[in-house]
């Protein structure tokens, strides 16, 4: 069981083609292809009519999430209309179930938000702009462990765009750390019973790590995967 996974394409008119190539031949490598979000530069519908000539129509299934600049224009609902115009199919608290030769692996995915992680985090506590930081992230947070039991196969990834861990975030200034990801949503990776975590957003961060409950995490952004897709091979 192989899932191809990649984040943080960015696209626009002037990168049309970049991946396009590569995904001739995506189908001899995975059987599905998972979009870790911002998938646009600002969140237009232009923009994301690139991403639907790019990633929509192939001959596996495209999942995806968005990312904090898919949101940028505030025209997200559109956005998503264009992707599932195009056979992408977006999650957000919700989840896919992908029929393969090995089997079938359920894919449960939410953008995610920031917060930090265990030690240096925010809490639900003082003004109310921090509360309503902190618990944007428990909501989501919790539709993902929800999404995750809501599936019945025996094998789950997580599809995120911020980082569950602070481990694939190596590389980033640890001044942004807590605008990169947070420890609650490993805790819904973990509990929800996720076999790999996908995550996008931390473009100078590292490609491996782990959450405290030992499940796989993987930053699969473009700038740091350097290549049309990462393959991962599903052993859980």
């Amino acid at each position: 069981m192989r899932i191809a996974a990649v984040g943080d394409v960015h696209m626009d008119t002037d990168v049309l083609g970049r991946f396009r190539p590569a995904l001739s031949t995506l189908e001899e490598q995975a059987d599905a292809l998972l979009l870790a979000g911002d998938l646009t530069r600002h969140g237009t519908p232009e923009e994301a009519r690139c991403v639907a000539e790019e990633f929509g129509n192939l001959p596996v299934p495209v999942i995806a999430v968005l990312g904090n600049h898919d949101y940028h224009s505030d025209r997200e609902a559109e956005v998503i209309r264009v992707l599932e115009g195009a056979g992408i199919q977006v999650l957000e608290g919700s989840s896919a179930v992908v029929d393969t030769p090995g089997g079938k692996v359920g894919v449960a995915g939410v953008k995610g938000f920031g917060g930090g992680f265990s030690g240096r985090c925010a809490s639900a506590f003082g003004e109310p702009e921090i509360k309503d930081f902190v618990r944007h992230t428990e909501v989501s947070a919790d539709r993902l462990l929800r999404a995750l039991k809501d599936v019945d196969t025996g094998k789950k990834i997580a599809l995120l765009h911020y980082s569950p861990v602070p481990d694939t975030l190596n590389g980033e200034p640890l001044e942004i750390y807590p605008f990169l990801g947070s420890y609650l949503l490993a805790e819904a990776v973990d509990a929800g019973g996720a076999c790999l975590a996908v995550h996008g957003h931390a473009h100078h961060g590292s490609p491996r790590g782990m959450t405290p409950g030992g499940v796989r995490v993987r930053n699969v952004a473009h700038p740091v995967i350097r290549q049309a897709f990462s393959v991962f091979e599903l052993d859980c």
